[in-house]
């Protein structure tokens, strides 16, 4: 059967984005970082998508094979009470220790090098996040937490998390004692002080009061969006792979990849990067049901078309070679070995 449930979900934060861009532009009228906000779009989330799904494999064997089967007595109501708070609290651990160890953070200081805070920098995030998220939540599988509760459960907190990264609510009102609201997460994405590591939690802000990391936000003291040792790439290999080749003594420069000079309007890559958008929805709504070769060309197409829109939008030629390779040969190539 298709993927209908999670099409629809991530279709739904592209029109979100969309529409909160459109606003920013038209209503606003604020200046956007149409480069920066395509990187977010287009930072490769085929490869994350695909690590994601390791993952969920991974939570289902270890559930299957090695669960203590602690939560079988609790009603079901119960289970997913349970993994819902559960899952918020390993998130908590997760997040914070992300930032404090070298290792972790080199995975996850993608999503904080982003400067233009928007929901688009919600879905900007590493290829490797799911491979180092998985040892957090590995609890609630030796609990018992059947695998179909655990997805559900934490697609609600990253789409809650997703709306938490918004530019056009600035307070929540009542929610702010609650909940992490944009608000509280503006603060957590700070780099400057007294914002600098605080406020970890995805859902629940009770997290953070208990174990001494809340910080409100300040309206006399601006939050500076970063990060102090930022990456000024708008390649995504780099920008996924040079924090971690540099934690090993490895240097991965940002003009990685040398070319002549093309210019290329805004305009077009914007058009590019939501078209590979839309041909991602499209392997997410099929993957049950594609043959290995065409998820093998599908990849591949979204894959090396994203990288060629970021060294595009860094104005290099090959950038343009690379893309009509993505969705033009390989489709012939594809379609050659398949008639």
């Amino acid at each position: 059967m298709p993927n209908s449930e999670l099409f629809l979900g991530n279709l739904l934060l592209l029109v979100l984005v969309i529409i909160e861009i459109l606003v920013i532009k038209f209503y606003l009228k604020e200046n956007l970082p149409w480069r920066e906000l395509i990187l977010n779009l287009n930072s490769g989330h085929i490869l994350l998508w695909i690590f994601r799904g390791l993952e969920v494999s991974m939570y289902f064997y270890t559930a299957k094979y090695i669960s203590l089967n602690w939560v079988e007595h609790l009603p079901y109501w119960g289970i997913w009470l349970l993994a819902f708070v559960l899952w918020d609290f390993f998130f908590y651990w997760l997040h914070r220790l992300h930032h404090f160890y070298s290792f972790l953070w080199s995975v996850h200081v993608v999503h904080h090098e982003g400067e233009h805070f928007s929901l688009s920098l919600g879905i900007r995030n590493s290829w490797y996040s799911s491979l180092t998220s998985f040892p957090f939540f590995i609890g609630l599988a030796l609990l018992g937490i059947p695998v179909e509760v655990f997805v559900t459960v934490s697609s609600i907190h990253y789409f809650i998390q997703f709306y938490n990264h918004n530019h056009l609510v600035k307070r929540s009102g009542w929610l702010e004692h609650v909940l992490i609201t944009p608000s509280h997460h503006r603060v957590h994405h700070g780099m400057n002080d007294p914002y600098l590591d605080k406020n970890f939690g995805g859902t629940f802000v009770f997290w953070d009061k208990i174990f001494g990391t809340f910080q409100s936000e300040i309206e006399s003291h601006p939050v500076v969006f970063g990060t102090s040792a930022h990456s000024d790439s708008l390649n995504p290999v780099v920008v996924n792979n040079a924090p971690i080749l540099k934690l090993f003594g490895f240097n991965l420069p940002n003009d990685f990849f040398k070319s002549k000079i093309l210019i290329c309007p805004v305009w077009l890559l914007t058009t590019k990067s939501l078209l590979l958008f839309l041909l991602l929805l499209y392997f997410i709504y099929t993957e049950n049901i594609l043959t290995f070769e065409t998820k093998v060309t599908l990849f591949s197409i979204i894959f090396l078309g994203t990288i060629g829109i970021g060294l595009l939008s860094e104005n290099k030629r090959i950038g343009l070679y690379l893309w009509l390779f993505a969705i033009m040969f390989i489709p012939i190539i594809y379609l050659l070995f398949n008639v």
